[in-house]
């Protein structure tokens, strides 16, 4: 597998040499100063491409070019949108840049309640707390129905804990759920997400994925012609928030998608974390299912409760069994050479890091993007793929 990172460009703390020094070889980024719906202009992507050669890395995986809400509900601005991501997938082929990792949620991507969960340890993680979710759901944006989609006995702990908290941590709460996220075309305030979530929840599951359905009838033959190969990323978590759909949780969506789109440009993003975030997603059998449309992995671990709330823990001690998962993408592997494939690795990065030691108060460390955090789930999950990799070689 090839060790990769996520790099957020040129203003990022972590520079390149840092990551040179951890061990990677592949860098996981995307043009973010680039907004939502526009081109990505091919000597835009040829620059960024060659400031990371010349630091002996290569631009493994695109992370991500982002889909624009006005494409997830085919509403607005979305034919020029398409029009525009099309050219984008042609600008990267070109640029010799064939790996890109996008993802269809609507209206806010990847949700935690506490992006600083403190851990036995005095470290950081990131945290989805049901309770504090359906607290904020109810009874503060008061989204109209929101009681309907909680058991009473949570809607009674979240009543109880609004009640409890001061205006200054529910205005934190509120800024970890919908303003500090990256949602594709910036920050979500209470007045204006009412609308944009009404507009979603009325299209319910099957309406979106005719939604993203559509979408991919006209990117993946782009794709396919310019050798690129586009792979979704679960949905995080992989359940419905602010009764939204929800369409890339499972292995029956992601059976849905392959059936719909047999093309080898249609891939999958593996996100142990992602999809593991629910028990009955099992991601040793998902890994042997659609092992040939795995063309990129985010590998991470959580802790799961009752409730549906989870934290992210040590790579190598959560519930989700990441030596199988990597025995599973190891085998992969091992068929893709053996079938003499010309891209047989599979890319994979150590997904979100805990907030450990001296970084614990250093400005501008982005949550679950700490370096040393990351640097220690690397080094763990190097040394499975390392002990794996010589066990399936006898």
């Amino acid at each position: 597998m090839q060790e990769t990172w996520r790099w957020f460009g040129p203003s990022d703390n972590i520079t390149l040499r840092h990551i040179a020094q951890a061990g990677a070889t592949g860098i996981v980024t995307a043009l973010h100063e680039i907004p939502a719906g526009e081109v990505w202009p091919l000597e835009a992507i040829a620059e960024r491409k060659a400031l990371i050669e010349a630091s002996g890395l290569n631009w493994a995986v695109i992370e991500s070019i982002p889909v624009h809400n006005d494409i997830k509900s085919r509403s607005g601005d979305y034919r020029r949108m398409i029009d525009n991501y099309c050219q984008s997938i042609r600008n990267v082929g070109a640029a010799g840049v064939n790996t890109v990792c996008y993802n269809f949620m609507p209206v806010v991507d990847w949700t935690r309640t506490n992006l600083g969960y403190t851990l036995p340890n005095a470290s950081q993680a990131l945290r989805f707390e049901m309770t504090d979710f359906a607290a904020y759901d109810v009874y503060v944006l008061k989204r109209k129905g929101a009681e309907k989609d909680y058991a009473p006995a949570l809607l009674a702990q979240a009543e109880a804990r609004v009640a409890a908290m001061s205006p200054t941590e529910i205005a934190l709460l509120e800024k970890n759920i919908i303003a500090g996220l990256p949602g594709g075309e910036g920050s979500h305030t209470r007045e204006g997400i009412i609308d944009t979530l009404e507009t979603f929840i009325a299209l319910g599951n099957e309406g979106f994925r005719a939604n993203l359905f559509a979408f991919l009838e006209e990117i993946i033959p782009v794709a396919q012609e310019a050798g690129v190969r586009m792979c979704i990323h679960p949905d995080d978590p992989p359940f419905s928030l602010f009764g939204l759909p929800r369409v890339v949780s499972t292995a029956d969506d992601a059976r849905a998608i392959f059936t719909a789109f047999p093309s080898e440009a249609c891939g999958l993003t593996l996100c142990a974390g992602s999809f593991g975030a629910r028990c009955d997603n099992n991601l040793v059998e998902i890994a042997r299912e659609f092992g040939d449309r795995v063309y990129f992995t985010h590998l991470r671990n959580v802790k799961r409760e009752e409730d549906g709330s989870f934290y992210e823990s040590d790579h190598l001690d959560g519930d989700n069994d990441m030596v199988g998962l990597i025995t599973a993408l190891l085998t992969e592997e091992q068929r893709r050479r053996q079938e003499g494939h010309h891209q047989p690795h599979i890319p994979m990065r150590p997904d979100h890091g805990h907030l450990m030691l001296d970084e614990v108060n250093q400005p501008g460390t982005k949550p679950g993007y700490s370096y040393l955090g990351r640097l220690k789930g690397l080094a763990e999950l190097r040394g499975v793929i390392h002990a794996l990799t010589y066990t399936l070689r006898q």
